[in-house]
């Protein structure tokens, strides 16, 4: 049995209307991406995707830095996520591969990220969801791809794992799994029917 794992933001969901956010960041002076790095790469996030801190606490950290309002900090975090999808092309291809392959999240996500993930149908194809804050480790530590190996009950030569960023990548690859840096939807779905055919290496 083959395993499929995919990482969630980036990959599986990804931001593809930066409008909403690009208003806030007009806003505050910061560049394109800078909300992004201001909510995800601070202090108390890091925390949080190993379990230390809570969702509420990284955002109110924002908030302390953006100097918002408690009605200010709503309208944000609802801005914020306004303009992620979840592709459904990945989903709707991994769902065809049920019963040939385990199938899996492994996710760097803060505290009640599966109740998020679980909020969306077209994730109901993943057997497994593997969550750093729950674990806490986060990738790139090698134990936390050991864990979901044993969980899906899959081997590491017969896994690939799919995600946005190339360190998490090598780590997979050092570990004998089969690595692909996403780029595209288009070249994603190529690569993973030709590894699941044979004729791809990754």
């Amino acid at each position: 049995m083959k395993g499929l794992v995919f990482d969630f933001g980036g990959v599986l969901m990804r931001t593809v209307d930066m409008a909403p956010r690009r208003l806030w960041e007009a806003r505050f002076g910061l560049p394109e991406w800078g909300l992004a790095k201001l909510v995800f790469d601070n202090p108390v996030a890091r925390k949080a995707t190993v379990g230390m801190a809570d969702k509420s606490d990284v955002w109110n950290f924002v908030a302390a830095e953006l100097r918002l309002s408690d009605m200010e900090l709503v309208t944000l975090q609802r801005d914020f996520w306004s303009g992620d999808r979840i592709d459904a092309a990945l989903t709707q291809f991994v769902g065809k591969q049920l019963g040939r392959c385990r199938t899996a999240v492994l996710s760097n996500a803060w505290p009640g990220a599966r109740e998020f993930f679980q909020s969306f149908p077209e994730l109901s194809v993943f057997e497994t969801m593997v969550i750093s804050a729950e674990e806490c480790v986060a990738k790139p530590n090698s134990e936390i791809y050991r864990h979901t190996l044993e969980r899906m009950g899959v081997t590491a030569d017969q896994t690939v794992f799919v995600d946005d960023v190339e360190e998490n990548v090598l780590v997979a690859r050092s570990l004998g799994m089969s690595g692909l840096v996403f780029e595209s939807t288009e070249k994603t779905l190529i690569v993973l029917r030709e590894w699941l055919d044979g004729s791809a290496t990754t």
